[in-house]
């Protein structure tokens, strides 16, 4: 029998909820209210919680300072550009590794496990000389190319495709299914909620990217983002305005990605502790 919740428990419950909520929600309502005015107005005491009307004022004079409108669509082509081919190239593997027998398989599975646990800033020189050596410092395809194998992605794709019956695989290569077929037509349809999970952290990963972006592009003209959201941060006068503005702005689009596949990405990250 489903035991009942008394009132009071309810309403101390729900009073908990929504203080947490407050608290998750302030620092993007402050970040939106900071947008919006000017930058004295950000550290006025008593402060003010309202929104202003100096929004398009920021907006212009962050896109005078670094062409937010282009450092944005750089952003853009690179994150959209990275998560759709580390998308195909993580799934691949997972499925490789949940699904083939070869040998060194294990061995390799385990040095996947150790890469995760490398720090990411430990391969900044390595890459950096191996770019530089090929002559693609400051271009696109050197900020997309080096996580393009993300190890956890194809960590969480792997323990996801363990849940397909492998009798189901087998039923399609006895009816004359060729390896691709199988993973297009078959595998991919399946793993949906999974692949919507991986995007999230893959987008979120190269929409935050911030040092690797700082070594290898040299041009302001390439640059992305959060790096070009550093150059407002200078030894002279910040104005707290436009670094709102453009905190908001380089916000919007994760919020965005995370609310139309937030069912998805649940079912995904569930997804992973089933195993066949």
């Amino acid at each position: 029998m489903k035991q009942q919740i008394s009132p009071l428990k309810k309403t101390l419950l729900y009073a908990f909820l929504f203080i947490g909520v407050i608290i998750s929600v302030f620092p993007f309502y402050w970040m939106f209210v900071g947008a919006t005015n000017p930058s004295g107005e950000i550290f006025k005491v008593p402060p003010n919680f309202l929104p202003g009307d100096y929004g398009w004022e920021n907006f212009k004079n962050l896109n005078e300072n670094i062409g937010i409108i282009r450092v944005m669509g750089n952003s853009l082509f690179i994150t959209l550009t990275f998560t759709a081919i580390s998308a195909i190239v993580c799934t691949a593997a997972g499925y490789a590794f949940a699904k083939f027998q070869f040998k060194g398989r294990n061995a390799i599975f385990f040095m996947l496990l150790v890469a995760i646990m490398i720090p990411y800033h430990v391969t900044l020189i390595p890459l950096f000389e191996i770019f530089g050596s090929v002559g693609w410092l400051n271009t696109f395809q050197a900020v997309i190319l080096p996580q393009v194998a993300y190890p956890f992605a194809i960590f969480l794709m792997r323990q996801n495709m363990q849940s397909i019956p492998d009798s189901l695989l087998e039923a399609a290569r006895v009816d004359g299914a060729g390896e691709f077929h199988i993973f297009f037509r078959i595998v991919l349809p399946v793993m949906r909620p999974a692949l919507a999970a991986v995007a999230i952290f893959l987008f979120m990963f190269q929409w935050n990217n911030f040092i690797w972006p700082l070594v290898v592009l040299q041009s302001q003209e390439m640059y992305t983002l959060p790096v070009a959201l550093s150059s407002l941060v200078g030894m002279s006068r910040i104005d707290y305005g436009q670094v709102m503005m453009g905190t908001t702005l380089s916000t919007l689009p994760i919020m965005i990605f995370f609310l139309l596949l937030q069912k998805q990405f649940i079912s995904g990250i569930l997804g992973g502790s089933v195993k066949e």
